[in-house]
């Protein structure tokens, strides 16, 4: 025990993990030109282990594109520096005034490693376009989908049914709660280019019979995933809907096969699904998340530099109704100043339409204090520490 206490502790391993950490940023840093920054995030920096290629556009591809370097990814060297200082102060360093202010940087790193965990588990990101005059209740990702199927039956309001994109890679059958209906992937593209149809498509490409596919010929052409930081992959899927018979078995009765992607939107005719008395919508979208309150646009200003189209500030006046509280909150969002409401952030991100639309960058951090605190703590640690040196070899210099 005491001595894998002490291989904890080492200062050996200390610099081991930095180096390696040191060796993780250069490697995702390279493979962020070839995935860009959100997929270089979540294989190096949001995993345990990472394997990196020789990158395929790069010189001498042809020959050394053999070469495969394992490593270890964020989660595994964060973990292990958090127990590496945990042990060392468990074994190397007790707690006097004199060491304060050590204690109080280690704190703080402490902290900092834990905040980046919690941020990475935790906090969501994603956008609310809002029009002058509307009201809106919800954010969309274009970083992720999810297939919905929406029962409309009722009146009064609406049943949605969302399913992530990650299931329907599986071609599983997959059950929707509290309906008859079931479904399963016949075929999924991350991307895809959507195009009419032509003479020359074969018919084994035209797997879909029923929906959108009955009023205009769809052909799906497959893409590479797009790993640009701006670009959005068109997600597509060949859906086949059964209706689940009584007794559960392989009786299921087929509703057709159905074509869905995130470009097939409102310009398009709905894709209803029709069980019974029921009528469900069938669509894929960009992930949402609803929110108990909307957010309602007055009026967007766009100011730029004179003489120039450079935007100088852009601001959105806005009114943020919660029927919870019975409540209107009037806020301006603009640059560097953003609206934080029932733990979320809503920032100033852009604009579209011509100015008449607002742009917000919604972000949920239950930990987006925990870093200020760190940085305050390594700050006055430091200053207690040097401080302290500073005088007592002032005191020795005057003698």
């Amino acid at each position: 025990m005491n001595s894998l206490l002490k291989f904890f502790s080492s200062l050996k391993l200390t610099v081991v993990l930095l180096t390696l950490s040191l060796a993780l940023i250069f490697f995702g840093t390279l493979d962020q030109v070839e995935y860009g920054i959100w997929e270089t995030q979540k294989r190096y920096f949001e995993s345990f282990f990472v394997i990196w290629s020789y990158p395929e556009q790069a010189a001498g591809s042809s020959f050394l594109n053999w070469i495969k370097i394992p490593m270890p990814g964020g989660y595994l060297l964060g973990g292990f520096l958090l127990l590496n200082l945990f042990a060392a102060h468990t074994t190397r360093f007790k707690l006097t005034w004199k060491k304060s202010g050590i204690f109080a940087i280690h704190l703080g790193l402490i902290l900092l490693l834990i905040s980046e965990l919690l941020t990475d588990i935790m906090s969501k990101e994603s956008q609310m376009s809002v029009n002058e005059g509307q009201r809106k209740n919800y954010s969309e990702t274009a970083l992720e989908n999810e297939l919905v199927l929406i029962n409309r039956s009722n009146p009064n309001f609406d049943t949605v049914h969302s399913i992530s994109e990650k299931r329907l890679e599986s071609g599983k059958v997959i059950d929707i709660p509290d309906s008859n209906l079931s479904f399963r992937t016949i075929k999924y593209f991350p991307n895809a280019r959507i195009a009419r149809s032509t003479k020359t498509t074969t018919l084994k490409d035209n797997l879909a019979n029923r929906g959108v596919v009955e009023k205009i010929p769809i052909q799906v052409i497959e893409r590479p995933i797009d790993y640009a930081i701006d670009a959005i992959n068109t997600a597509t899927a060949y859906i086949e809907i059964f209706k689940r018979s009584s007794n559960n078995q392989e009786t299921d009765d087929s509703l057709g096969i159905w074509l869905v992607s995130n470009v097939i939107d409102e310009r398009f005719p709905n894709q209803i699904v029709v069980s019974g008395a029921e009528k469900f919508e069938l669509a894929m979208r960009f992930k949402r998340t609803y929110y108990p309150f909307d957010v309602e646009l007055v009026d967007f200003t766009h100011e730029k530099y004179p003489g120039t189209d450079i935007p100088y500030n852009f601001s959105s006046a806005v009114i943020l109704h919660d029927s919870r509280m019975n409540t209107k909150q009037q806020a301006l969002i603009y640059m560097n100043h953003p609206l934080r409401y029932a733990g979320l952030t809503f920032y100033q991100a852009s604009f579209a339409n011509e100015d008449t639309t607002s742009i917000f960058q919604v972000v949920k951090n239950p930990g987006w204090l925990l870093p200020y605190i760190s940085v305050l703590l390594m700050g006055l640690g430091m200053i207690f520490q040097f401080g302290m040196h500073f005088f007592k070899f002032s005191k020795k210099k005057k003698v």
